[in-house]
């Protein structure tokens, strides 16, 4: 408890050294936060190094199955029934069983890779959430240290024989391998202002169409975002991960790509408050 303490003390003396850097270097304080992930994590010996996983050759996975619990617990508007998924979790723990032992080969596609990657994340948080249910939200799990004892810091699964948390997969994988910012309407965290969870897995063959769905369905509902003119309520997930969507264009110029609402080119930008309560 005590080393605990200490750490949290460092963790929140680097937060604010690095607010101050982030301000001084126009930077996005996220970029920053990850940075102090990565630190976290190697301080406590819990960094994860991803060739450990890395094989020439993995049989390519069947999402088939999770395609079939989705679909079953899932709604199209993305109503999770966690108490379906836990009177079956013995259906959710075989695919995950999978998951866990057929990490991706140098032999994938990179839409291969991407569409596992996904599907691993929502299903191990379904899984968190089933191992910890009733809860009235996901951060009810873990401790209250973010970065440190957070539910998405806690290594409750393997993949390769390797601990995993879901942050790893997050900000050490999908954010740095692909360059796909469309995957932040892909992975749900289990919360009302996530972006819905697909009632189905993401596959090779449609993961384009797919995140287009996901990005146009999340963008145009005003539960999550109100789009007009001259004035954008945008999900904090805009303002968290600004540097993924902003590398080759304008926030305002790949938000237009996914509404039909002509947004002007200095349309006022607010956030929204971030409900976290469980998307059940």
């Amino acid at each position: 408890m005590k080393k605990l303490k200490i750490l949290g003390y460092g963790l929140l003396f680097l937060l604010i050294s690095s607010l101050a850097y982030a301000k001084y270097y126009n930077m996005n304080i996220n970029d920053i936060g990850l940075k102090v992930l990565s630190w976290v994590k190697k301080i406590k010996g819990d960094a994860i190094d991803l060739k450990t996983i890395q094989k020439d050759f993995t049989p390519i996975m069947d999402h088939q199955p999770w395609t079939d619990l989705l679909q079953k617990f899932v709604t199209k508007t993305g109503q999770v029934n966690y108490q379906g998924f836990q009177d079956n979790k013995d259906s959710l723990q075989q695919y995950l069983n999978q998951i866990s032992a057929h990490p991706p080969g140098n032999n994938w596609s990179e839409k291969e890779k991407l569409a596992y990657w996904i599907n691993a994340y929502n299903a191990f948080t379904v899984k968190l959430i089933i191992d910890h249910y009733p809860v009235k939200t996901i951060k009810e799990i873990g401790g209250g240290i973010t970065m440190v004892d957070s539910p998405w810091d806690l290594k409750f699964f393997k993949i390769g024989d390797v601990e995993f948390d879901l942050n790893t997969i997050e900000h050490e994988i999908l954010r740095k391998e692909f360059n796909e910012p469309r995957i932040h309407f892909a992975v749900n965290c289990a919360s009302f202002s996530c972006p819905i969870i697909r009632n189905e897995a993401f596959v090779k063959e449609r993961i384009d169409a797919q995140l287009d769905e996901q990005f146009r369905g999340f963008l145009n509902n005003p539960d999550k975002n109100i789009i007009s003119a001259e004035k954008l309520q945008l999900s904090k997930i805009f303002n968290w991960f600004e540097s993924d969507f902003t590398k080759s264009q304008s926030l305002i110029s790949i938000l237009q790509q996914y509404t039909d609402v002509k947004i002007n080119d200095d349309a006022q930008i607010e956030y929204m408050d971030y409900s976290w309560v469980l998307n059940e």
